[in-house]
């Protein structure tokens, strides 16, 4: 199959899996499935590029394993996360604004949405499964792989610092400003933007790979001014009093050391 094929296949498949995901949601009135679902979604396309491939270069497997780790631990993370906290006050809104309507825009608005963003930020991983040049890996993979571990490990320990403080009753209407919450305001998100940039020099390595560019600069810029950064600050003010000042002295994305110190 040639690369447009594969994408086209691919794209229908997500679609196909969005759809169950959201009949799902309307069954338990929870539209927060679409946010377990999104690592799970690039672990099925990365596998299924690979399935459907021409080649099966070391790059295509690492790809694969690498996006499968993040993307397993990422939902496992929002599973437990979300648990018995019921549905997420982002899909919560748009329920309330919709009423009757939302259980049937949803599909469009949410679960469609994520999955045609989530092929098109895949897209670096089909380049990186297809390339049979060249062969073996080179000194761009071996910047991938450092970008990646580098994010993965920002994105994952982020989670863990703040997973710990939310589980501390003490710390309730408190700012997480410890660990890597000293440097950033969102290093998993951060982390995130990172090791997308590092999926994207795995495919760059190869012929035609730098094309996909636009997949992490997309991927980047959700996080920063659309459903990451921009949309969670709006609540924190509200809801932490002390976040405001935490705002004043802590980086917004990209970490550094906190005014002041």
């Amino acid at each position: 199959m040639t690369n447009t094929a594969v994408a086209i296949v691919a794209l229908v498949s997500i679609l196909a899996v969005a759809v169950l995901a959201w009949m799902q949601s309307v069954r338990l009135r929870d539209a927060s499935i679409a946010d377990t679902c999104w690592g799970l979604g690039f672990v099925l396309l990365a596998w299924m590029y690979v399935a459907l491939s021409r080649a099966a270069t070391p790059r295509a497997w690492l790809a694969a394993v690498l996006v499968t780790v993040w993307g397993m631990r990422l939902s496992v993370h929002i599973s437990r996360r979300s648990r018995g906290h019921g549905e997420d006050p982002r899909y919560a809104k748009m329920r309330a604004a919709q009423r009757q309507a939302f259980w049937w825009r949803s599909l469009f608005t949410v679960f469609w949405l994520q999955a045609i963003i989530l092929w098109f930020v895949s897209l670096p991983l089909l380049l990186t499964a297809s390339a049979a040049r060249p062969p073996s890996l080179t000194v761009l993979d071996g910047v991938g792989i450092l970008l990646f571990a580098v994010g993965f490990s920002l994105e994952a320990v982020g989670d863990a610092q703040l997973q710990r403080f939310r589980n501390n009753p003490s710390n309730r209407g408190r700012v997480l400003e410890r660990g890597l919450w000293r440097y950033t305001r969102h290093p998993n998100y951060f982390g995130d933007a990172v090791l997308w940039w590092g999926v994207y020099a795995l495919a760059a390595s190869t012929p035609g790979g730098w094309l996909t560019l636009l997949s992490p600069l997309l991927m980047t810029f959700l996080l920063v001014r659309v459903s990451g950064l921009t949309l969670l600050e709006e609540s924190l003010k509200r809801s932490k009093p002390g976040y405001s000042a935490y705002v004043a002295r802590t980086p917004a994305f990209f970490p550094w050391f906190p005014g002041g110190s």
